[in-house]
């Protein structure tokens, strides 16, 4: 009998479960989701979210079907430093799928980092808000796990 009930189950389960219906257009190389994600938190929690998040879109779409930046400041400039080693990998990974990490500036200058201290790879802007303004203008949708 429990077995029947196991069946069941898992078969009620199938026909529940449900795929994500893409919108129009759907994902492509010539249509691809453009995402920003922020990190403004130094937290190991919170800087391993966004990391996580971030891969689970480009393992979901598919990394030619996706335009992503993720921008850290404030006190998520951590995210960026070479230094930190767990995160100078995971950062390293996402840029060889062409996620493109940004520091802000400002925050670099109000806590003396320096460029060189950065992941290589990561680029740097005047103001890591007025980014994040301007990729939504662009069209980007803006995560903030």
């Amino acid at each position: 009998m429990r077995r029947y009930m196991y069946a069941l189950l898992l078969f009620c389960s199938v026909l529940l479960s449900a795929d994500t219906v893409f919108a129009e257009p759907k994902p492509s190389i010539y249509n691809p989701r453009k995402v920003v994600f922020s990190v403004t938190q130094e937290d190991d929690y919170t800087i391993d979210h966004v990391l996580s998040v971030a891969n689970n879109v480009l393992k979901f779409y598919g990394p030619e079907n996706v335009e992503m930046k993720i921008v850290a400041y404030a006190k998520g400039i951590r995210t960026l430093l070479a230094k930190e080693k767990a995160f100078a990998v995971r950062v390293d990974a996402l840029m060889q799928y062409g996620v493109t990490f940004i520091a802000c500036g400002n925050t670099m200058r109000t806590k003396n980092i320096k460029e060189e201290e950065l992941t290589p790879g990561s680029e740097v802007v005047t103001a890591g808000v007025v980014e994040l303004l301007e990729r939504v203008q662009e069209g980007y949708i803006y995560i903030k796990p």
